[in-house]
């Protein structure tokens, strides 16, 4: 099998993003569905919507538990924040999934997991969504890497494309093995979750590497150390989710996510110091590191 291409510049210059017009509307860039959020994460939703809107989906819908929704609403006022009924453990109620799945119809694409509780609630939700075989990208991270390995085939059947952004650990419940061994030879891991569940497939660390269900693969030199802090995940969720919603494809959002996000860790880090920053901090500088 061949080796990873070197994710750069010149990869990104053969790979470009979805080029839009400057007579354009908000809804040639596409609407990002966010299901996460949790009373006690309430920031993770935020962080992943916002990243979304600036790596530019042209609408933001964010559907969180009702008792923070108010307060994301105000957070981010650009976003539609839809309100949902919780369990006592914070997670979402099935009595919602009927309604999450009709936002889902309607969206460009679906982030799902950032900020979510785990649970038999969680479950049920991918279960129903699985079903629906929609055509629309979807980004899974967090909270549901948890809930995967038994519904491995459902999700290969996915027709929109799926993405995958787990990290060491999570990589490990994703595979049924240990740390240590994806640690070992994360590629290798990141290939084989791809062919199990027929999703690109990202592995974070010093080096990232993104592999496609067909055999493409890229590795990225990382952002720095200080890209590892809390929020710095659902950062990289929402950017591949907006970029998604542009109509990027799998490959090119989640390898496009992982450079921008990568970038905007190695200013920060030259800028503001080598650990220490926001992710909040990264949102900004998004913009003006994409090109098409």
């Amino acid at each position: 099998m061949s080796e990873p291409e070197v994710l750069d510049v010149e990869w990104l210059k053969r790979n470009p993003l979805p080029h839009h017009s400057d007579d354009g509307d908000k809804e040639d860039r596409g609407r990002l569905l966010v299901i996460g959020g949790s009373r006690e994460l309430a920031g993770a939703a935020l962080l992943a919507g916002v990243a979304g809107l600036r790596a530019g989906a042209g609408k933001l819908q964010i559907a969180t538990a009702a008792s923070i929704a108010i307060h994301i609403s105000v957070a981010v006022p650009e976003a539609r924040v839809i309100g949902l009924e919780e369990t006592a453990e914070g997670c979402i109620a099935t009595s919602e999934i009927d309604r999450i799945l009709g936002w889902a119809k309607d969206a460009q694409a679906i982030l799902l997991g950032c900020g979510l509780q785990h649970g038999a609630p969680l479950g049920k939700l991918l279960d129903r969504l699985f079903e629906t075989g929609l055509e629309v990208p979807l980004v899974l991270d967090a909270a549901v890497l948890g809930s995967l390995a038994e519904r491995a085939e459902a999700l290969k059947d996915w027709p929109g494309g799926a993405m995958l952004l787990p990290h060491a650990g999570e990589m490990a419940r994703l595979l049924g093995t240990d740390r240590d061994a994806v640690y070992a030879d994360p590629l290798a891991a990141a290939r084989q979750a791809a062919e199990r569940y027929g999703a690109v497939t990202l592995i974070k660390g010093e080096y990232s590497h993104i592999v496609a269900p067909d055999g493409r693969a890229v590795r990225f030199k990382g952002g720095g150390v200080g890209l590892a802090t809390s929020g710095s995940g659902d950062t990289l969720a929402g950017i591949v989710g907006g970029l998604a919603a542009r109509g990027a494809d799998p490959f090119t959002a989640v390898s496009w996510g992982v450079h921008l996000h990568g970038e905007a860790g190695r200013t920060l880090s030259r800028d503001v110091g080598r650990v220490g920053f926001l992710a909040r901090e990264l949102l900004d500088l998004v913009p003006g590191l994409m090109f098409d």
